[in-house]
This record gives structure tokens, C-alpha cells and sequence, in this order.
């Protein structure tokens, strides 16, 4: 049986099980974010990286987490922030428009190994990322991860009713890029 969430935060806290304890933070986490992040940025390289500094910054973090929120909103708004910033990084590095990134990422996913799917989940995730950056994040949370716009709102900081509009014209760019693209 899982540990809850709570008596993990207080065993990390405590120096002599703070080890295991985000060992098991860690290993009950990792694969949910692995998937959110790999829906951003596509790449298993990329994405085990920004993995990893999601996990660096909890370790650097963790121990003053007030818990206003649940522990894995919490570390999904890290995973969600790293990506967000290697996404700019990329883009600034490679002094390339957000568009090149994006046919970069639509080559990726045709040469992606594990998206070897039917037909329509290689022209979902095309469509996806037709998105702008936001409302590609809050399809993939409301869609994918099934996240309640409540949730959303606190990961993203922003209105439920900005997230529902966000949400409503993402499902409406995808139907168009599935039956006209």
C-alpha cells in the first residue's frame, strides 16, 4: 500500500528518513510526470532530462512545501514549469521561430519509435501540437491527465473560466486539424 502523501512529507523532513522517503515520493510519481512532460516536448531524452531537474528542484524545495496545495499539483506546476522553460530555451537557443520548433517536434513524433499507434493518434498528437503553448498544456492536463479545472487553476495560476475558454478552443483547433489537415 501506497504511503500517503502526508506521512511522506513528514518522513522527509525527519533527516534519518529523508532518503526513503523521497525515494518513494519519487518512484510514486515519476512515470505520471514522465508522461506529462513527454507530451510536451515530445523527445524521451529531453523529457527524462526535465524529469530529472523536476526531481532536483522537489529535493531543493520539498522541505519547505507548505502544502497548500496537494503534493503532486505541486510537483506536476514544477514539471509543468521546466517544461515550459526548456521549451522557450530551445526556441531562444536556436534562434528559431516557435513554428520551427513545433514541425521539429510534428518530425520527432514521425520518427518516435514508441508513438507506433494507429494513424489517428499520430495525427492527434500532430494536432496538438499545432496549439499554442497554453492551450496545448491545458488540453494535455484536461485530456490526457484528466485534470479538474480546479486543479489546472492552481498549477497554472490562472481563472477556471480562462482554462475552460483555453480548453473549449483547443478541442475546437484539433477537430478542424483531424478533419481538414
Amino acid at each position: 500500500m501506497e504511503t500517503a502523501d502526508k506521512e511522506l512529507l513528514a518522513q522527509f523532513r525527519n533527516p534519518e528518513s529523508r532518503n526513503s522517503a523521497f525515494n518513494q515520493i519519487l518512484s510514486k510519481y515519476q512515470k505520471r510526470l514522465y508522461w506529462h512532460i513527454r507530451k510536451m516536448v515530445i523527445d524521451h531524452d529531453d523529457t527524462d532530462d526535465i524529469l530529472q531537474n523536476t526531481f532536483i528542484k522537489a529535493w531543493k524545495n520539498l522541505e519547505g512545501f507548505r502544502e497548500d496545495a496537494q503534493l503532486y499539483t505541486w510537483l506536476y506546476r514544477i514539471a509543468t514549469n521546466e517544461c515550459l522553460t526548456f521549451l522557450k530555451k530551445k526556441q531562444n537557443n536556436n534562434t528559431i521561430s516557435i513554428n520551427e520548433v513545433e514541425y521539429g517536434l510534428h518530425e520527432k513524433i514521425d520518427s518516435e519509435k514508441n508513438y507506433t499507434g494507429e494513424e489517428i493518434q499520430r495525427k492527434l498528437q500532430k494536432a496538438i501540437l499545432t496549439l499554442p503553448e497554453k492551450q496545448r498544456l491545458v488540453f494535455n492536463m484536461k485530456y490526457f491527465d484528466a485534470m479538474k479545472y480546479e486543479e489546472m487553476s492552481v498549477v497554472l495560476e490562472t481563472s477556471v473560466g480562462a482554462l475552460k475558454a483555453s480548453y473549449h478552443h483547443a478541442v475546437k483547433k484539433i477537430e478542424h486539424f483531424i478533419t481538414n489537415g
